[in-house]
């Protein structure tokens, strides 16, 4: 089977999204305007100082880092108010290093093209539920990992054994029924494997979710596959609760594995407490979390403080016990070095969005 390239998914994303402006009238909602398209940009970016535990290592430096910038394209097409044609495109762009590619996942040998794509995907929307195709974040990540996965900095996200997004795959969200919902993902082989050198086979997620009042149960499971029949699956749960300006999330993971090549080994387990506060314009967040093999023991703690409707300024302090998220100035996946032993990071930066 040839498996389409990403640039090939961004090509029919395109077309598809264009195709759906000369839909017939016969099928159009009794709407004004049914179309809407929406451009949008996210700048973001922060000054660092870098103090490694092991500075034999890896050397203190102070520096520019980008935050995850993005410019994407948004499309709706709805045929009524109950179906609804959505699309995205995201690509991300490297702003320290003037490159559209994410600042983490840099490239290098051997790496495919999933660094030259955040979001490709295009879905519909009805009431038993919503389909989307293509590289998307993951039901795993937005049920378990997103309560907890709150902070500005280049230095959010890192305390999990997750994926955030993952190209060819299919995925379902229901809608919520007395409080209840649940949602399913596959990806395929080529959409799993991180490069043409990997043998991992396809990807299989499942989630589900409680809420009452304020709040919030989740559990999952993340299959991630295995091409030589070892079982490689995570496991987590997450509950939140949200009362007025106040916010707390506990998640807890485990991994489950009889590869012997596997990344976390058995029965590796994170646990992440977050919380934050909101006044006025300012957002104050801190997680304490414990990763084993991933970061260990992990404080991170920031303050946002929104400036205007598209200007949001922060700082924040991050500080891990092994390596997991620390590279070398201005690096990203390729500068991962463990021998630097974790360490600890202070940033200030900003983030500033644009829509039209």
């Amino acid at each position: 089977m040839v498996y389409p390239t990403a640039k090939s998914t961004v090509t029919g994303l395109l077309i598809g999204l264009t195709g759906l402006y000369f839909l017939p009238p016969s099928v159009m909602a009794e709407e004004d305007e049914p179309w809407s398209l929406e451009w949008y940009a996210s700048l973001r970016m922060q000054a660092e100082s870098v103090r490694p535990d092991q500075t034999d290592a890896l050397a203190d430096y102070r520096g520019f880092r980008d935050a995850f910038s993005r410019v994407g394209v948004r499309t709706e097409y709805a045929f009524n108010p109950r179906h609804q044609l959505f699309g995205q495109i995201e690509i991300p762009f490297d702003s320290v290093n003037m490159r559209f590619r994410d600042s983490y996942d840099q490239g290098g040998v051997g790496r495919d093209e999933r660094e030259s794509l955040r979001v490709a995907r295009l879905g519909y929307r009805s009431p038993v539920g919503t389909l989307v195709a293509g590289q998307q974040w993951m039901p795993y990540y937005n049920a378990i990992l997103l309560p907890v996965d709150q902070f500005s900095t280049f230095y959010s996200g890192f305390a999990s054994y997750t994926t955030f997004r993952v190209k060819e795959t299919l995925a379902y969200e229901s809608p919520v029924w007395g409080g209840f919902s649940f949602g399913a993902s596959y990806s395929s082989q080529a959409g799993n494997a991180r490069s043409s050198s990997r043998i991992d086979d396809r990807r299989i997620q499942a989630v589900a979710s409680y809420a009452i009042e304020n709040h919030r149960l989740s559990v999952g499971m993340d299959d991630r596959g295995n091409a030589q029949g070892f079982s490689d699956r995570l496991y987590g749960a997450t509950w939140s609760f949200n009362p007025g300006p106040w916010g707390l999330a506990v998640k807890y993971e485990v991994t489950d594995t009889d590869n012997p090549n596997s990344f976390f080994g058995d029965d590796a387990q994170a646990i992440n407490v977050f919380g934050s506060y909101q006044y006025q314009n300012n957002v104050f967040k801190l997680m304490l979390a414990n990763v084993e093999g991933y970061g260990e023991a992990i404080i991170h703690a920031g303050v946002d403080h929104k400036y205007s409707d598209n200007l949001t300024l922060f700082a924040e302090f991050y500080q891990e016990q092994e390596t997991a998220a620390l590279t070398c100035k201005r690096c990203g996946l390729a500068g991962f070095d463990a021998a630097a032993s974790g360490g600890k990071v202070f940033a200030v930066g900003f983030r500033y969005n644009l829509s039209y």
